[in-house]
């Protein structure tokens, strides 16, 4: 576009109340989305008692791979465990969670930015149940904060 040309474009868009102009002065910034709820996911692998990665389809051909944290449950450390009484219940969590997922397409809802870097918070469903109240249920998951998988130092 040579110079008149140009210049024309910048006075028609100023003559146009001059939004047009400002705005390719810096990109947009983009307000964070709604809540995603609910998402369908393939589970691909699963890290530990609370934390999952799967495989969501966002968009026609787009898939996003994310690790997913089980909101509002705590589950027995398997990686860093205080005794070795929560590495032991972490193992069992790790392994309720794969025979609970083994095979489902997973439902996530109330899905919401993770504590860490790369990773989400949301509740997870199979078939309809509620993988963190079967934890619950199961012993081997508790409300953040009340988990006390390790036995009380001796006095």
């Amino acid at each position: 576009m040579g110079g008149t040309a140009a210049a024309a474009t910048v006075a028609t868009m100023i003559a146009m109340g001059g939004a047009a102009a400002a705005d390719l002065s810096a990109p947009p910034s983009l307000s964070p989305p709604p809540p995603l709820s609910p998402m369908r996911a393939a589970v691909e692998r699963v890290v530990d008692g609370d934390t999952v990665r799967v495989r969501v389809a966002v968009w026609l051909d787009q898939e996003l791979r994310v690790a997913v944290r089980l909101a509002d449950v705590d589950a027995p450390e398997l990686f860093r465990p205080g005794c070795p009484d929560e590495k032991a219940m972490g193992e069992a969590a790790k392994t309720f969670v794969e025979g609970f997922l083994r095979g489902r397409e997973v439902t996530l809802h109330d899905i919401r930015h993770g504590k860490y870097a790369g990773r989400v918070a949301a509740r997870v469903e199979a078939d309809g149940r509620d993988l963190g109240a079967a934890l619950r249920a199961a012993g081997l998951g508790a409300a953040p904060g009340e988990a006390r998988w390790c036995p009380a130092p001796k006095s």
